[in-house]
């Protein structure tokens, strides 16, 4: 499900999976179907990972990645989750194809 709410969506940002949601900033946003797809791989990740568990880590390797590189947007790039979507969002076939827990291959 996509909900469109410029407020829950944090600034710089343009969309946020929360299982079992998908919140784009704007309207416009849900025909952008490489940032959708990039949120459905977290949909995924999310629901690999029992949802909780998914958060707790996300938080806990993107502090870590903030204390190696001091830096926010560095830091976000290379979580796992992130980098795993960053590099297939354009690949719109790729949840059909991905190995379960295959996040872990970007840590």
């Amino acid at each position: 499900m996509i909900f469109i709410s410029k407020y829950l969506v944090p600034r710089g940002y343009a969309g946020i999976t929360i299982f079992p949601f998908i919140i784009l900033k704007y309207n416009i946003l849900k025909l952008n179907k490489v940032l959708v797809n990039h949120e459905k791989i977290h949909k995924q990740q999310q629901l690999e990972l029992l949802i909780m568990p998914f958060y707790v880590l996300y938080c806990i390797e993107f502090l870590i990645r903030l204390i190696k590189y001091k830096n926010w947007d560095l830091a976000y790039r290379n979580i796992s989750f992130e980098r795993e979507a960053h590099k297939n969002e354009s690949n719109l076939e790729y949840l059909k194809q991905r190995k379960f827990w295959n996040f872990a291959y970007y840590l």
